[in-house]
């Protein structure tokens, strides 16, 4: 009996500085092993009743107690706080209250439910329990009954995972001629069946990221870049940043933070996405290619000073308004000598039908340059000269010369130019420019000509 009373004085020593965990979802299977009493006070004494039981329910004179692990229970946890239980148990009886009897062997089946109270407070300190079920009990070699059973009892952690246990049984026969009796246990659970799916220590039950290896303080969820934030409620998991900043850096102080900044590394403004604007264009520099002078977005940031539509980078003469054919630089009012030149040797290649003013087909590129180069002097106006050689009557030739001059000026009206621009005449054989005596000289005579018209 000394050592049942000193397993009691233990499990009141546990229990007063203990840190509990016991049978949850992190651990769904546990075995208790350990030793019971049995005690059938008072048996026989009806007028006493049930609160008769707990009279003596501390004296342990009555306890019919077995020395060595005598019970084994088997518990599998249900979920919401609920244990299924089966448990078998060995005892020899020799003593009943205050009588002693001839030694019999005891055997006890039972199964039954068990509920964790601290499931109504969520306490993971100290985990008490009551519990209900059934057993049929083996008492001698011809007795044998059946109990409708009542349990009260806790567990308080020792190591991980190893528990010790304490409980009392009221164990109530169906017939008044089987003993009602207490049974009390002492012992050692031990449990298992924890599921850590990510390997991170935390069960899944209590791993809120149970998937995802995680960090304790954080309930299991990770926290990648190591900020102090779980990767859930941090805005930038993979980069380290304070939590003002729902964890995202601002590595140049713009107050634009770096997800967000496209110059991430150089302080700038918000409304440019976080880049600096050197000029004050409002093109970022990145995208200016004249990030020093304030410019145009049409011209990516450069300044076009003179309006001519040619950025200044581009334009040969940036403070003249220009054409872009002359690198922008103004238009010379008129044709140069040398463009003159051009202008009339292309017009004396321009071949006509014999005999005729309809222009030959092989001669429209010749007059597309013509074209060109008319174009380019928008405010001169020119003169379009037609003439022959000494062939044929004077009357003739005149008349030849001025079809031919009149359709040239018709293809260059056709082909753009403005015919106010444009006057043309035929001179005939009157003003040959090689000797007619020649077929040589006779070919140059026959030809055309474009000159400017020069105010007087």
């Amino acid at each position: 009996m000394k050592n049942l009373l000193q397993i009691f004085v233990a499990a009141a020593v546990l229990f007063s500085a203990s840190f509990a965990t016991a049978q949850d979802e992190s651990n769904r299977w546990a075995v208790a092993v350990g030793v019971n009493a049995i005690d059938l006070y008072p048996v026989g004494e009806e007028d006493q009743g049930l609160g008769g039981y707990f009279d003596e329910f501390f004296n342990t004179e009555h306890y019919n107690f077995l020395e060595i692990p005598a019970r084994v229970e088997v518990g599998y946890y249900v979920g919401d706080g609920i244990v299924a239980t089966g448990a078998f148990s060995a005892n020899t009886i020799d003593r009943a209250g205050d009588m002693r009897i001839d030694e019999l062997t005891y055997v006890s089946l039972d199964g039954g439910l068990k509920y964790q109270l601290n499931e109504l407070w969520n306490g993971d300190i100290f985990r008490p329990y009551l519990g209900v079920g059934g057993s049929y009990q083996f008492l001698g070699d011809e007795s044998s009954f059946g109990t409708f059973n009542g349990s009260v009892g806790f567990d308080i952690k020792l190591i991980d995972n190893i528990f010790f246990n304490l409980q009392t049984t009221y164990k109530h026969a169906f017939e008044d001629t089987n003993p009602k009796h207490f049974q009390h246990f002492a012992g050692v659970k031990f449990a298992w069946g924890a599921v850590d799916t990510d390997g991170d220590g935390i069960p899944d039950n209590k791993d809120e990221c149970p998937e995802t290896p995680g960090l304790p303080e954080f309930n299991g969820c990770p926290d990648t870049d190591g900020d102090g934030i779980k990767d859930s409620e941090d805005e930038c998991p993979l980069v380290a940043g304070p939590a003002e900043t729902n964890g995202c850096p601002d590595t140049d102080g713009d107050g634009v933070l770096d997800k967000d900044d496209e110059c991430p590394n150089e302080a700038g403004l918000a409304a440019l996405n976080g880049c600096p604007d050197a000029d004050g264009d409002g093109i970022a520099d990145k995208d200016d290619e004249c990030p020093n002078e304030a410019g145009l977005a049409k011209f990516n940031g450069c300044p076009d000073t003179d309006g001519d539509g040619i950025a200044d980078k581009d334009d040969a003469c940036p403070n003249e308004a220009g054409v872009a054919e002359l690198n922008g630089c103004p238009r010379p009012a008129e044709p140069t000598v040398k463009e003159q030149e051009q202008l009339n040797a292309y017009a004396r290649t321009i071949l006509f039908e014999l005999n005729k003013s309809s222009i030959k087909q092989e001669s429209a590129e010749t007059l597309q340059d013509i074209i060109d180069i008319l174009e380019k002097y928008p405010d001169s106006e020119f003169f379009i000269e037609g003439h022959t050689d000494s062939s044929g009557s004077n009357a003739y030739n005149l008349k030849l010369s001025n079809e031919r001059a009149n359709s040239v000026m018709r293809y260059l009206v056709n082909g753009g130019i403005d015919p106010d621009r444009l006057t043309a005449k035929g001179f005939g054989e009157e003003q040959p420019i090689a000797t007619n005596k020649t077929a040589a000289g006779r070919q140059q005579n026959r030809r055309t000509e474009i000159n400017l018209v020069k105010d007087n």
